[in-house]
């Protein structure tokens, strides 16, 4: 008693003058930086040394040689690390693509998770809480064996947690927690205190506090210790604050929570079984996985603090649960889980996702339609059909017969000279026509490509196809003129000459008939009708013939030559919208299954 009351005595009055007694831990303000999406924590120069008391209680604590911590570094190992190294990956990956607010919590997980390794493994953080009156204080001098903390209805003047640790070294773990040097106890070193080694117990302020400071401690220290002892009374047990605030948010943290129901000894009986059992019932019903027959969850014990009934229990498991060292790794990972759940909503789709949820990506008949799209805007198969009647006026220039093409020539040229035919419709705006083709086309495809994604990552999927659809009317109609009309004539098939050869030969015997007939009628050449006649209409039916044959023969080239102008334009067309929509789309998709397997490495269990 006397070593603890001396030791007590030079953490306030080391120097004669009474410490600052500040609450802020290192590293509390520091600027947490993120490098390109990876997690980053700039650890801040030593803030101790304002009180110089302070640093006394903890070289009191440390071993020479290490101001701060004893023994080897917390290790992560096996699945926790990978799921920790799968938790940076995802939000570096994530962090273009979700705000700041949403990752924040990961962000959190990854700091305190980086922090808590540094420090001393071979101890335990283990936080008293409790409601006003429900002897939180008293269970904490029980277990330190000496009055630490004061009891009764007035808390300390400063109003701040206070420190208690079995074993040297753990001068860093209190400074991450805020605790200053003043704060700081050990226990009573007597029969029982070596179950204890490796323990760091916190004795909080009220967490149903009306001072608002008193509650911001609590929920600080809460967020950085190894575990927790939940005291209730019978009176508060089932306290609506202390379920729907605190038991029921980290009800995933069972296997590091104790529930300690105190204060027995009021109870007559065998009321204190049913206390305890109705006490169970609310914590399942808080979804508080219970570790009972060996099953793991959390410890629920009766104890009177008072009269030390059960005290020794707790202290017993205490002790076990300090000498497995394995508190701290299972407080990460069931911080993992819970960022991991918080997290779902934007790496998993919902129930309602559409008919692609569980499929990732475009399909390949999205992407054909998505082409024939751009091609019915761009105007493909009326190139095509341009292309095809080039090819037969061509044709009919060269092999139809001359007569006829002058008799169409001067039809066409009375009508064009004729009063206009009134139209019964405005003409259409081809131009914006198109352009409306295109954006459907875009947010068709972009539709597609984002159904069955969570909403964040469907609207980065979306922005994508709208960026990359920027200009993508210009260039299209830039490749209507370039790709989609041809260059000089279109080429001649190898009957072509043939064809043009007999079509000559007709005309030629028409003329050849015709003067024959004249020198007749003039008396220059000898009467004989039955040749020139013959002649002449041999030459009248057989240049039309000549036409209607190559007409026939000209289809099939024709067609064949309309369909490669609209396949060129079809192709550039597609690889337009490939290289400027469908492309970074399948960038995101690509980001998202990225983030996808990484998040099921975070989770640790297949996410459907």
């Amino acid at each position: 008693m006397t070593a603890v009351t001396d030791h007590a005595d030079r953490a306030d009055h080391g120097d004669g003058s009474e410490p600052d007694g500040t609450d802020e831990h290192p590293g509390s303000g520091a600027e947490r930086a993120w490098d390109d999406g990876l997690i980053a924590r700039r650890v801040a120069g030593g803030t101790r040394g304002a009180d110089p008391d302070a640093d006394s209680v903890v070289r009191s604590y440390a071993p020479s040689g290490d101001p701060t911590t004893q023994g080897s570094p917390t290790t992560y190992e096996g699945p926790l690390r990978a799921r920790l190294d799968a938790l940076r990956e995802l939000v570096g990956l994530s962090r273009t693509r979700l705000d700041s607010g949403t990752l924040a919590e990961a962000g959190r997980v990854l700091d305190e998770a980086a922090a808590r390794r540094r420090l001393s493994e071979r101890h335990t953080v283990v936080a008293v809480a409790g409601a006003t009156g429900s002897g939180k204080s008293t269970l904490f001098n029980s277990l330190a064996g000496v009055m630490i903390s004061d009891t009764g209805v007035r808390r300390p003047t400063t109003a701040a947690p206070i420190g208690c640790s079995w074993t040297d070294g753990a001068a860093g773990l209190l400074d991450r927690l805020g605790i200053p040097g003043r704060l700081r106890r050990r226990p009573l070193q007597g029969p029982g205190a070596d179950e204890l080694q490796g323990l760091v117990l916190i004795d909080l302020p009220d967490h149903d506090s009306a001072v608002g400071e008193h509650r911001e401690h609590v929920d600080r220290i809460l967020a950085l210790v190894d575990a927790v002892i939940w005291v209730v009374d019978p009176e508060k047990y089932a306290d609506a604050m202390l379920h729907e605030r605190y038991l029921r948010p980290m009800a995933g943290h069972a296997e590091v929570t104790f529930v300690v129901l105190n204060q027995i000894d009021r109870l007559p009986g065998d009321a204190a079984d049913q206390v305890l059992d109705d006490l169970r019932r609310l914590l399942d019903e808080d979804g508080v996985a219970l570790g009972e027959h060996g099953e793991p969850g959390a410890t629920v014990l009766a104890i009177s603090a008072l009269t030390g009934e059960g005290v020794g229990e707790l202290r017993e498991a205490l002790g076990q649960f300090t000498q497995e060292r394995g508190a701290a790794a299972r407080r990460i990972s069931a911080d993992l889980d819970a960022a991991t759940d918080r997290l779902r909503p934007v790496y998993v789709a919902g129930a309602h996702a559409g008919r692609n949820r569980g499929r990732i990506g475009l399909s390949e008949e999205a992407r054909e339609e998505f082409a024939d799209r751009l091609a019915d805007a761009v105007g493909a198969t009326a190139a095509g059909d341009a292309a095809e009647r080039a090819w037969r006026r061509n044709a009919g220039k060269a092999c139809g017969d001359p007569w006829l093409r002058l008799w169409r020539w001067y039809e066409a040229k009375r009508s064009s000279q004729g009063p206009p035919t009134p139209t019964a419709l405005a003409p259409i705006d081809e131009e914006a026509t198109a352009r409306q083709r295109v954006e459907h086309a875009v947010r068709t495809v972009a539709d597609e490509a984002a159904s069955g994604l969570p909403a964040p990552w469907g609207q980065a999927v979306r922005e994508a196809a709208v960026r990359g659809a920027e200009g993508l009317p210009e260039v299209l109609d830039e490749l209507a003129v370039t790709v989609g009309v041809p260059v000089g004539r279109p080429p001649r098939p190898g009957w072509w000459p043939a064809a043009v050869l007999a079509q000559a030969a007709m005309t030629l015997l028409q003329v050849v008939g015709g003067i024959w007939l004249v020198g007749q009628i003039i008396g220059v050449v000898t009467p004989n009708l039955g040749v020139p006649v013959l002649l002449m209409l041999a030459g009248i039916v057989g240049g039309p013939c000549v036409e209607w044959a190559s007409r026939m023969a000209a289809r099939g080239p024709a067609r064949r030559y309309g369909y490669e102008a609209e396949r060129r334009l079809r192709e550039a067309a597609a690889g337009c919208g490939r290289a400027r929509v469908l492309d970074p789309v399948a960038a995101e998709l690509l980001r998202y299954r990225e983030v996808r397997e990484q998040y099921v490495r975070v989770s640790g269990a297949p996410v459907g």
